[in-house]
């Protein structure tokens, strides 16, 4: 094949990714294998790729590409959610578009449109997915709205309320004033806002009658005690209130214990209650308590048996019970209602106020709370066991910083608002009678017959089914039983093979509504866990650390980024900077950085590509072949660590440092021929063997670039299905410390030599001579070949005494000497020589730091301390010999 001078990568991603489909390497069905299963975590249906689902399904490929090459039968089995909230509403700004709207519509038309929008849009997302690499089963893609998936929700719904573990009655929500629907307290985000606090005065009914009875004074000559002052941020909702609520031991208010108040405006008369829930530092220690509008308000009118006065519609104007303001959305009539408070004289003052405000996660909507008939599902029994499946390992929480969170959040568990007031979505399997009676049935024809059960008389004219549909994460909970049929038909090949499945990898923030219910799910309807690992991914931010958002403009397009520097190259820039569970702080400069690596590898492959074969010469480079093996095996070993421990960033920095370090700028420098010369054959077969191993460990990073490199000649034939994709990973062979030790060394030495260069400005091509006094007990010998080429070295030999007019560093415990025929200066080489005290005698300070360290020493493992212990005895030798040195020039 001709080689491009730099990687393209437009020229392999298409070609590659079709020709893997075309040859089904994605496909699995059950077979002897041991299975590796990931179910994706649904994107929305209405979704387009952003940051995080790049991030999310990189280290979904990587895991299912790394467990195919193990030679495990590798499913990844993908799908998108039907997004209730966010589907119909594009749907409605669809119809709204065309001139309709959805209050014209039966339910039929409108999921009539919802479906054709479904079909035209709903599959952008996996398309971009297969941009990126992605490796997914799509012979098994799943919807959550398909047949079989809908048919289980509605199974579960019946089987859940038979436990009688769901039920419906009426209860505070969330309440989404733009999607018009109940919202789960996991869908709401807290927000800190500015608003404003308004102090409203409250005029005191029985004060106000003595008075009147007294001189007859108008109302707004009436002194300043004849009124209550309030604080409050919504008072558009004055209107609602049923109580003025004061803590009983608040010293200032006993006068008002048993009166009334008036409501400002609509001189509507209220008690005056006693609560020890009011705090009396917060405002004016007053609280206005509105039970329709606010959850602790409505928990504190059921104690004192209030009433309960909603007055606002549910797309949260102002309806006929607040009597003014009627029709007026709710921020419009906060400030109207403001400017009447002002002019009636009770509005006292108005302050700044910071607080927390809930929005809705889909329409970000400020949520409204409002008391409604809902369906819930109670969660306190199914949580237990799906807590203990995380605290006793079964599953863990990668990492497991989640657990204590996870667990808070179990034990406190609230009833699942399970309806939402939309269309688009599995109908609640609800049939109403006239009487106001329901029965719960799987079709309209099992509903007559419960209903007939009830009153004979009864017919399908009679029987009305529930508009509602439930939560999009009650379909969502069920996914990886449903997406292998597990509930049709629960004893089939897929989900006896496939399920449990092995890793779920997810972001924190749905920790709770989907991954604990899924556990939840997987432990009610198949006895078992529905996975072993769940891997958290952090949120991508930018380099301000703000979360990356379309209304921030922050976040750029994947496939921009893709277009810019390659799918390799973005993955490998995704994962460089994300550690599991920590926020990742992405920058441009990582794909970049991918990008670079890329052309790095690419490079490499033209070079060894260029050399010629002379099969007569004699190998001269065993020891550096010995080397890279050997720092192969190590580096493996470092690689299989990290992936056990999911640290996917510190497996891919790994990879990235043997590549471009022991690889490219050690390994090949050390045995490529001089220019225009020929090269060994052993030399040459060793590298073509280290070269094609590389591509195995790189593949599941960079999938596009190795199976492109993987098909040259370079590598010998390949048969049509022999591809780097399924190739198997190589196993870790044994390992030389010592030999990989003295190579550090030698490196070091190399090093030294390149930096004395530049530092003394002397050519890299003009030779030098190296002289060593030994401690360390190397033979050198073994070296020469390697230090003398690399670091242009004429004459290498070993010496008993310091020589004399040289300048001398040290490599491990052993001095090294460079004459030169300039005489040194004692003050500069003095202060060399400190400089390099200061720093190793900081560094000894660190380790004995930790060696001094009882919870260390207690807790690590005995190979890393005997490297701590090692690195302290190589300082102490260096630093023996720079006093030395330090003496002799009488520094």
């Amino acid at each position: 094949m001709s080689i491009a001078k730099t990687y393209i990568p437009k020229e392999t991603e298409e070609k590659w990714y079709s020709y893997w489909l075309q040859h089904g390497f994605f496909k699995s069905v059950p077979d002897e294998r041991e299975p590796y299963t990931i179910v994706i975590p649904p994107p929305n249906v209405t979704g387009v790729l952003h940051m995080g689902h790049m991030l999310n399904n990189t280290i979904q490929d990587v895991l299912v590409r790394r467990a195919r090459m193990k030679g495990k039968n590798a499913c990844w089995v993908p799908g998108t959610d039907h997004a209730s909230i966010a589907t119909e509403a594009k749907v409605v700004a669809m119809l709204k578009e065309r001139g309709i709207s959805k209050k014209d519509l039966t339910r039929e038309e409108f999921l009539t449109y919802a479906w054709e929008w479904k079909e035209k849009y709903g599959g952008i997302i996996l398309e971009q997915l297969k941009k990126l690499g992605a490796s997914c089963d799509w012979d098994r893609t799943k919807f959550t709205m398909d047949e079989n998936l809908s048919e289980a929700v509605i199974d579960t719904f019946i089987h859940l309320y038979k436990k009688g573990w769901i039920y419906r009655g009426i209860r505070m929500i969330n309440w989404d004033p733009q999607g018009k629907t109940a919202v789960s307290d996991e869908e709401v985000i807290r927000k800190e806002v500015n608003q404003k606090l308004f102090y409203v005065k409250y005029k005191v009914s029985s004060l106000k009658s003595e008075v009147l009875n007294q001189d007859s004074t108008s109302d707004s000559e009436l002194p300043s005690s004849d009124f209550l002052t309030i604080a409050t941020t919504r008072p558009e909702t004055i209107m609602a209130d049923a109580a003025i609520c004061i803590n009983p031991n608040d010293e200032r208010y006993l006068h008002l214990h048993g009166k009334k108040v008036f409501i400002p405006l609509i001189n509507r008369e209220i008690p005056v209650i006693l609560d020890d829930y009011v705090t009396m530092d917060f405002g004016t220690g007053c609280l206005k308590v509105t039970p329709a509008h606010d959850l602790n308000d409505y928990e504190l009118g059921q104690r004192h048996n209030l009433p309960v006065i909603d007055i606002l519609n549910d797309d949260g104007t102002l309806n006929e019970k607040a009597q003014i303001l009627v029709g007026e959305d709710r921020f419009a009539a906060r400030k109207k209602i403001a400017v009447l408070l002002e002019e009636a004289g009770v509005l006292e003052k108005v302050e700044e106020y910071k607080s927390q405000v809930g929005f809705s996660e889909r329409t970000n909507a400020v949520i409204e709370p409002k008391l409604s008939m809902q369906w819930f599902c109670k969660m306190a029994e199914m949580a237990k066991p799906a807590l203990d499946y995380v605290l006793n390992g079964e599953i863990k929480l990668i990492p497991d910083k989640f657990i204590n969170t996870y667990r808070h959040w179990m034990e406190n568990v609230r009833d699942w608002n399970i309806s939402r007031q939309l269309w688009w979505g599995q109908q609640i399997p609800a049939w109403y009678l006239p009487t106001g009676e329901f029965v719960i049935a799987k079709n309209a024809e099992d509903a007559l017959k419960e209903a007939q059960a009830i009153n004979p008389a009864l017919t399908a004219v009679d029987l009305k089914q529930d508009e509602d549909v439930v939560d999009t994460w009650f379909s969502s909970w069920l996914w990886p039983i449903s997406v292998f049929d597990g509930f049709k038909d629960p004893n089939n090949a897929d989900i006896n093979y496939y399920y449990p499945t092995n890793d779920l990898v997810t972001a924190p923030e749905i920790l709770f509504f989907w991954v604990a219910r899924m556990i939840m799910a997987g432990h009610e309807f198949r006895g078992e866990l529905p996975f072993r690992n769940v891997y958290l991914t952090g949120i991508v931010r930018d380099k301000q650390g703000r979360k990356m958002s379309k209304s921030l403009g922050n976040s750029p397009d994947p496939l921009d980024l893709i277009e810019n520097y390659g799918a390799d190259g973005v993955r490998v820039g995704m994962l460089l900077c994300s550690p599991a569970g920590n926020d990742l702080m992405f920058d441009e400069s990582y794909c970049k950085q991918g990008a670079g690596f890329a052309n790095k590898i690419w490079n490499a492959f033209k070079l060894v590509k260029g050399w010629e074969v002379d099969e007569t010469l004699p190998n001269p480079n065993a020891v550096a072949i010995e080397w890279f093996g050997n720092r192969f095996n190590q580096a493996l070993t470092e690689i299989e660590a990290n992936f056990a421990q999911y640290r996917l960033s510190e497996a891919l920095m790994d990879t990235y440092k043997l590549v471009w370090d022991d690889f490219c700028a050690w390994y090949l420098e050390m045995i490529k021929p001089a220019y225009q010369h020929p090269i060994d054959k052993a030399t040459y077969e060793a590298t073509i063997q280290y070269f094609e191993n590389i591509l195995k460990v790189l593949h599941p990073f960079m999938p596009f670039l190795t199976e492109e490199l993987w098909h040259d000649e370079l590598f010998g034939e390949r048969t049509e299905t022999d591809c780097c994709i399924v190739a198997q990973l190589p196993a870790i062979g044994e390992i030389n410390s010592r030999l990989l030790t003295e190579v550090e060394i030698v490196k070091d030495i190399i090093t030294t030599l390149r930096n004395t260069r530049k530092t003394k400005q002397i050519s890299d091509k003009e030779p030098l001579e190296l002289f060593v006094r030994s401690n360390s007990g190397i033979d050198y010998s073994n070296y020469q070949a390697i230090i003398s080429r690399l670091g242009n070295i004429s004459k290498f030999d070993t010496v008993t005494d310091k020589v004399e007019g040289a300048i001398n560093f040290l490599a491990s415990t052993d001095e090294f000497y460079v004459p030169f025929e300039e005489e040194i200066d004692p003050v500069a080489e003095c202060a060399r020589l400190k400089k390099e005290q200061e720093y190793l005698l900081g560094f000894l300070k660190a380790v004995n730091g930790k060696l001094n360290n009882e919870r260390f020493m207690a807790n690590a493992k005995s190979e890393i301390i005997e490297v701590e212990q090692k690195k302290r005895a190589d300082a102490e030798a260096k630093l023996a010999i720079i006093e030395d040195n330090l003496k002799a020039l009488a520094c």
